[in-house]
């Protein structure tokens, strides 16, 4: 039986709510302490997990303090301090491409839209979407792959692609727990709903979720 769009987003509702109470403390998983920081620890974390993310970070930015470090350096250089996170020789070069547009075109400052972020290199609509919402408190639905996997298992959308996933959720869930609701998912994801070894039997969404077969 089809499932309305306004039973959905009572579904949705309830999700978040019991999520919140689940994850109270859920919150962005790298570590940065400026704009541009978090805009390269989210370039890195593209195939990368945000625990190694993290360790390659703690010596990069003390080594790289600023914008202006990473777009005049030496970029061989940077694909070595970067080696572990993958793909090092594109994301070396996305990175000091795009620190270079930040500091001759915008003064030093991470760009506050849409358009201005995914105009930079290496520079897509997840990690936009996570510097708008964690640092300029834009509203915004980053999608990651725990996001891709539950939110299909939840039934709230059909698809794999990352942006008609995050226009589909933003019709179901209330905008001032989009940025959070990321965090919770991937929190979420971490601990009960495991790709190959989902713990249903502790799921506190489970009662809401399509997907549920118990496991006895």
């Amino acid at each position: 039986m089809r499932e309305s769009k306004a039973k959905k987003k009572i579904r949705a509702k309830n999700i978040t709510k019991t999520l919140k109470n689940t994850y109270p403390h859920s919150k962005c998983s790298l570590n940065y302490s400026s704009p541009h920081q978090l805009l390269v620890a989210t370039i890195l974390s593209a195939q990368c997990t945000d625990n190694r993310v993290n360790k390659v970070t703690e010596k990069l930015f003390k080594k790289y303090s600023s914008p202006v470090d990473f777009a005049y350096c030496d970029v061989n250089q940077l694909a070595k301090d970067i080696h572990s996170c993958g793909y090092h020789n594109q994301k070396a070069k996305s990175i000091q491409a795009s620190s270079l547009v930040i500091v001759e075109k915008y003064n030093g400052k991470v760009p506050n839209n849409m358009d201005e972020l995914i105009s930079l290199s290496g520079v897509g609509r997840k990690t936009a979407n996570c510097v708008l919402g964690e640092i300029y408190n834009v509203p915004s639905m980053v999608v990651d792959t725990h996001m891709v996997r539950i939110m299909n298992l939840l039934n709230f959308t059909k698809v794999k692609d990352a942006k008609k996933i995050e226009f589909d959720l933003m019709e179901l869930f209330e905008m001032k727990d989009w940025v959070k609701l990321t965090h919770m998912i991937i929190d979420h994801g971490r601990a009960i709903c495991i790709a190959r070894r989902p713990q249903c039997n502790e799921c506190v969404i489970s009662t809401y979720c399509p997907s549920f077969k118990p496991i006895n």
